[in-house]
This record gives structure tokens, sequence and C-alpha cells, in this order.
């Protein structure tokens, strides 16, 4: 399902995506995956957009697609732009999820409720032991 007016999403991923570990990338935040997996699927336009940059960036995209998130485009407005001095930085987004908003970090259950208007549900491991039942 495509929403009549898809959004165009912003994302940090130090402290947002996965655990601020930097320059190590940390464990992935809870519904952090599910909730982008979720506004992908739904036909939300989702940049990364982080301080990392060259091989720390790399291994951050590669980190997303191994979790099933690629980006439309990555510290950029789209995919072809080519950056020049001449053009403000700035990116356009109608969303930008950040730990360093202004009262912190909301978490992700908190942003599924405020797009979705409902929370997300965990999803249950199978264990050694649900095999036995």
């Amino acid at each position: 399902m495509i929403p009549r007016n898809p959004l165009i999403i912003a994302v940090d991923f130090d402290g947002t995506i996965a655990e601020d570990a930097y320059p190590k990338i940390g464990e992935p935040i809870l519904f952090a995956f599910q909730t982008l997996k979720k506004l992908q699927s739904e036909g939300h336009r989702l940049i990364l957009w982080t301080y990392r940059s060259g091989r720390k960036l790399d291994e951050a995209v590669a980190f997303c697609k191994e979790n099933g998130i690629e980006f439309y485009a990555v510290n950029k407005n789209f995919p072809e732009e080519v950056y020049e001095e001449k053009f403000s930085r700035k990116i356009h987004a109608d969303l930008f999820v950040d730990d360093r908003n202004v009262g912190g970090f909301l978490g992700w259950t908190e942003i599924h409720r405020l797009i979705f208007n409902y929370e997300p549900t965990p999803k249950k491991k199978k264990g050694f032991f649900s095999f036995f039942k």
C-alpha cells in the first residue's frame, strides 16, 4: 500500500538505529528495524542522515542492509545528488528521527505509535524448549 502522501524520513544511525558505540556499530535498538521496514513497506522514503563517512559509513549501510533496510539515499536528498558547496547541506525531509532531538530520543516504540497510531508488538523468538511443546 502506497500512502496518499508518502513521507521523506531522515534517520540518524548512532544512538538511533543502533546503540551509540561510535566508531564501532552498537546493537540494534529495539523496534528500529521493525519500524523502518514497516515505513518502507507503506511507501515512505527513508534517508540515512548520519555523521559517519567513508569506511564507517559503508559499515553502517551494510549493517542496515543485513537487517533488511536499504535507504533511498545516504547523506543526501536523492541518490543522484552530487554535493556542491553552493547548496545547503541541510537535507529535505518531512520527519527527522535522531537521538539528538530536543528532549532526547523518544524511542522506536513511541515513534511507531506516533506515525501508525498503535504500538508495535514484539516478535516471539523460538527457543530451544519451544520445539518440545
